[in-house]
């Protein structure tokens, strides 16, 4: 699938960063799906995206300044000639014009922006879904930890068949819990959903190291009881429960800035404290397991088949063939094919 030739894609939300990178009084640019984009903070402090091309003379917006005296509240302003966008990416003001304040009826192509969860949202076209509901997010039980936000030359489907694949933990994360005498997994079971699915499963794991401090009481090995909620296209939340009454739940959005680009986002939600387990500890774990995975992902192929006859599976692959198969059919009932590159590309 190449995500850039996919135009049901651009329905969906995605956190391009956390909303203390988009400042008051600064634009922020920014590539989602192969478009150019650029931030800012409209009317009360809201985020808003448009195109980060002027329509006039194609000058990038990004470079661009607030105008907070626009008729019809901040507004950006072009750096070339001051032309003035409101949120929706319409023009609000003209200052060579014989009335500045009438601005035009068209203007630059707005976009979806919203603030949840501490991060910034960005749909390129009127979404399918909502953004993902968090269970986690509501409950005074769990604290919030943002992790990280940072570019990785991975697609975004292989970064959420990865986070589901119980298979690759004794190999690729032999360092930090894997367990190599055994890598066969236990099965997993599979409920469907309208966003995508929830995947149930044990995974026993080792206890060394940093995660010692993290998961008390849990001695040299433990047993993950995971529940994994796969959102379409590219987000996970994965809920770890421990025999110890410690809850981790991992929440992960592969945003895809090209074909062969993702933006990876990802915070954490716990039921602990920071005296118990300080959060510069949490980081630093789930850092260290993070760079494993990217070690490994960011040499594989972009353009992942949805079809089934291009790669080989095995049992264990249970949850990524369901995310190929789900994406394919909702293609499918948009009226759209999968797009693929050519063979000898």
């Amino acid at each position: 699938m190449v995500p850039t030739r996919q135009k049901l894609l651009r329905r969906f939300w995605y956190p391009v960063m956390p909303d203390a990178s988009l400042p008051t009084g600064k634009p922020v640019p920014f590539t989602l799906l192969g478009q150019e984009i650029v931030l800012w903070r409209a009317q009360a402090g809201a985020p808003a995206a448009i195109a980060d091309r002027c329509p006039h003379r194609g000058a990038k917006l990004s470079l661009g300044f607030i105008d907070a005296q626009a008729p019809e509240g901040p507004a950006l302003g072009c750096p070339y000639h001051g032309w003035a966008f409101g949120a929706d990416g319409r023009c609000v003001k003209v200052p060579q014009a014989h009335d500045p304040t009438r601005g035009l009826k068209s203007g630059a192509k707005g976009h979806h922006a919203a603030s949840r969860y501490g991060w910034i949202w960005v749909a390129l076209e009127d979404p399918l879904y909502p953004i993902p509901e968090i269970q986690e997010a509501a409950d005074p039980a769990f604290r919030q930890i943002d992790e990280f936000h940072e570019e990785w030359a991975v697609s975004g489907l292989r970064l959420m068949e990865n986070s589901f694949d119980m298979a690759h933990i004794s190999y690729v994360h032999a360092e930090t819990f894997g367990i190599l005498e055994d890598p066969r997994p236990a099965p997993v079971a599979i409920e469907h959903t309208d966003w995508g699915f929830i995947m149930r499963g044990e995974a026993p794991v080792a206890n060394r190291g940093i995660s010692k401090d993290l998961i008390k009481g849990a001695g040299d090995r433990t047993v993950r009881i995971i529940e994994g909620r796969w959102f379409m296209p590219f987000m996970r939340a994965s809920r770890i429960d421990y025999p110890t009454g410690l809850t981790h739940v991992l929440v992960t959005a592969a945003t895809p800035i090209d074909d062969r680009r993702s933006q990876i986002c990802q915070w954490v939600y716990r039921n602990d404290t920071e005296a118990e387990s300080p959060a510069a500890k949490v980081i630093a774990f789930d850092r260290a397991v993070t760079i494993e995975d990217k070690h490994v992902l960011e040499s594989t192929t972009w353009d992942v088949p949805l079809t089934m006859s291009e790669e080989l599976h095995m049992p264990s692959d249970k949850p990524g063939i369901e995310m190929r198969r789900r994406l394919l059919a909702l293609l499918e009932e948009h009226g759209e094919a999968e797009a693929r590159m050519p063979v000898d590309a």
